[in-house]
């Protein structure tokens, strides 16, 4: 089951809205990586809060199925706990430039 982390909406510089969890509400902004120099570094980087604290990075990836592109994300931070948090933007629907960040709990 999928639960909803937080909510976004596009910006000319990548995304920007909530964090949303039981233990932690934060500001993020999702930024493309103009740095980006290599396949092993993130199409985005992924910032939180009023001090812009760096918490995870996100890759282009193409869904097998349906063959779209969607942003795949790695959020880890100690507010967030020891692990880190694999999960996904997927657009709302009926809500132009707005996305939802998906968790999929792995076990």
């Amino acid at each position: 089951m999928a639960n909803a982390l937080g909510y976004v909406t596009e910006t000319k510089a990548g995304f920007e809205g909530t964090l949303a969890m039981m233990n932690l509400s934060a500001s993020i902004r999702i930024e493309k990586n103009a740095e980006k120099a290599g396949d092993g570094q993130p199409d985005y980087r992924i910032f939180a809060g009023e001090t812009s604290t760096e918490i995870g990075g996100g890759w282009m990836r193409k869904a097998k199925q349906s063959g779209r592109d969607y942003l795949s994300i790695t959020l880890a931070d100690p507010q967030i706990g020891p692990r880190k948090i694999f999960a996904n933007l997927a657009p709302v629907k009926g809500k132009k430039g707005r996305h939802v960040i998906l968790w999929n709990p792995r076990d």
